[in-house]
């Protein structure tokens, strides 16, 4: 599986390994995910609501996003008070009905209205919770983001670095180094792991480290390291880890909807759609000689394959659509990161029998 591909995986609630990259603050229940079919159900109810109409390509969004998580999970236990988002892509009528002209637009929705009051602050987390105090009656504290930065050694680094069994992004920096406080934050939202290269000489000479911050990127199969030139925010780290990793995750730490796509399974799967009944049989038959060829984490997306093709043998051609809609369902609750993964790797899949 492509966790194992990085040092940390991106649990939105659990330490583990990060996505690739980001340890996103909040799950999907800290920041709400706002409908069509629900959003009348969670906005103008009996608690305010700060609403986020955003768009996923949208660059100014991506920015907020991290803020807007941090605020979500400080929030979280707040009854009076709800943070949401709306992706305006997939729900235009709603970003119409409430006049949103750019992005991302937050709106504040007091207790029992649907009349929205815009937000005009500063898109950071420490003025959102200001406002929404202010709005919600509330006094809650921003909470606190943690670190699933490795912090290196030279009693670790080999441990981690050079066991053969990661691939690894190491930045060696220095404490008093302006470029790499600069850096920090988009770091800590993207590294894997960091190295005080004033404190550890010895390492930052034997990696040709000559400047601050340098950024080295380490395969499993190349511990000789090579050189990240790439851009250094948070969209640039997510683009190279991915490429890198083979991984398919955004910024927020979320798979995309080409997680668990297999190329080599796609023409299969379009010959088995559209076969006959009585064809199916054996189409089913070459699918799952193909995915006992595959190995690693394409081996286990390929079980997925193989059993939804199987379903739709048993159950009929309906059935991957009316998954994909149960499945949409249960990513539009409160689950925990691992069954979003779950879900969303099923779901991509599964469209792909539906097309």
């Amino acid at each position: 599986m492509e966790r194992s591909k990085i040092l940390l995986l991106v649990s939105l609630q659990t330490v583990a390994l990060a996505f690739l990259i980001s340890p996103s603050l909040a799950d999907e229940g800290d920041v709400v995910v706002l409908t069509n079919s629900n959003f009348e159900k969670e906005v103008g109810q009996d608690r305010g609501a700060l609403v986020e109409f955003y768009a996923p390509w949208c660059g100014h969004c991506k920015k907020l996003a991290p803020e807007f998580e941090r605020l979500g999970a400080s929030f979280k236990k707040a009854k009076s008070v709800l943070i949401g988002k709306v992706d305006c892509d997939e729900h235009k009528d709603i970003c119409s009905k409430y006049d949103v002209k750019g992005y991302p637009t937050i709106q504040w929705f007091p207790k029992g209205s649907l009349e929205p009051k815009k937000y005009e602050g500063a898109r950071t987390a420490d003025a959102l919770t200001e406002f929404v105090n202010t709005e919600g009656g509330t006094n809650v504290k921003l909470a606190t983001v943690p670190s699933n930065v490795v912090v290196l050694t030279s009693e670790t680094f080999d441990e981690v670095v050079l066991d053969g069994k990661k691939d690894v992004l190491v930045e060696f920096y220095a404490p008093w180094c302006g470029h790499c406080k600069s850096l920090a934050p988009t770091y800590e939202n993207v590294v894997i792991a960091n190295l005080d290269a004033d404190n550890y000489k010895d390492l930052a000479e034997k990696y040709g480290v000559s400047g601050y911050p340098t950024l080295k990127f380490f395969p499993k199969d190349n511990k000789a390291g090579e050189d990240y030139d790439g851009g250094r925010d948070l969209a640039e780290f997510v683009t190279f880890i991915n490429e890198k990793c083979g991984t398919s995750r955004d910024a927020n730490g979320r798979l995309t909807s080409q997680a668990g796509i297999i190329a080599g399974l796609e023409a299969l799967v379009k010959e088995f759609t559209g076969a006959a009944d009585e064809e199916r049989k054996a189409v089913l038959a070459r699918i799952e000689e193909e995915v006992g060829k595959l190995e690693g984490s394409s081996a286990r997306y390929g079980k997925v394959y193989l059993k939804i093709a199987k379903s739709s043998v048993e159950k009929g051609a309906g059935y991957a659509k009316k998954e994909i809609d149960r499945l949409q369902r249960m990513l539009e609750k409160s689950i925990s990161p691992l069954k979003a993964d779950e879900f969303t790797v099923k779901k991509n899949i599964l469209s792909i029998f539906a097309a």
